[in-house]
């Protein structure tokens, strides 16, 4: 289920090009993210007694806008929730929008009352190489909480992964059969993003 939200996301975006996240970039003291060249994945795995017949889901989570102010040393982003399409190539279409259906409504993403995932960085530490851990507070279906992660620079671009604990932020992972079958509460959010020139 896409309650990856955050997937999550939302989180990569900032590192590209936070303030002191390397010398050999000569960043303006605010850019933009180039929204058409980032992107988010989640991947929602499944649980439970019966999940060998359950479905892990892939989900594709695009960047609305975002920025990077070099000179405040802060990044914000942001993802319209209803943008969230569930991929998950091996199954039916059938079957994609009846998880897109659940995913958006109600049990999950509730778009209608939470149509925005945001994230604003706090902190960046330099590690070792091209490499920062990255804090900052993802606020995804109307609860705001802190998270951290690490971002790698390679070829101009800023990729990283993150955990996203649905029960975190008020989401009860979906479940099927009785609870023989559900999502577990763990999504992974993979993150790929880049900076506007």
């Amino acid at each position: 289920m896409a309650r990856a939200q955050g997937k999550f996301v939302v989180m990569a975006l900032l590192l590209g090009g936070m303030p002191g996240i390397g010398s050999a970039f000569m960043w303006p003291q605010a850019q933009p993210i180039d929204v058409e060249h980032s992107s988010f994945t989640i991947h929602v795995g499944k649980a439970g007694l019966f999940s060998p017949f359950g479905h892990d889901h892939t989900v594709r989570a695009p960047i609305a806008s975002g920025e990077v102010d070099r000179g405040k040393a802060q990044v914000a982003l942001a993802v319209k929730s209803a943008s969230l399409v569930v991929a998950d190539p091996g199954e039916s279409e059938s079957t994609r929008a009846e998880v897109q259906k659940t995913m958006l409504g109600p049990e999950v993403l509730d778009v209608q009352r939470y149509p925005e995932i945001r994230f604003q960085s706090t902190r960046v530490e330099k590690r070792d190489g091209n490499s920062w851990q990255v804090t900052g507070e993802l606020e995804l279906h109307g609860a705001r909480r802190p998270i951290t992660f690490t971002v790698k620079e390679s070829g101009g671009a800023f990729t990283g992964s993150a955990i996203v604990k649905q029960r975190d932020f008020g989401i009860t992972p979906v479940t099927a059969g009785g609870g023989t079958v559900k999502v577990k509460n763990e999504v992974m959010v993979e993150f790929e993003v880049k900076l506007s020139k």
